[in-house]
């Protein structure tokens, strides 16, 4: 399964960060995605496969068309 993922997009994991959050901004993409932590602004660098497994949704970002 691949994502369509964007910089600015929000992802909500399977489990919450130890802050309590679900939600976290995509900041960085390549081979490893960078996220931050809408609650406590945490930054985590994860490779993509690791991500895409632990991803139950993906919210978008308002993208034109």
């Amino acid at each position: 399964m691949a994502f369509d993922l964007r910089i600015g997009d929000v992802v909500r994991m399977k489990k919450a960060h130890p802050c309590g959050g679900h939600l976290w901004d995509v900041m960085r993409l390549g081979a490893d995605i960078g996220i931050a932590c809408q609650e406590c602004r945490r930054y985590v660098l994860l490779p993509r496969p690791y991500l895409e497994r632990r991803v139950r949704e993906v919210i978008p970002r308002d993208r034109p068309g």
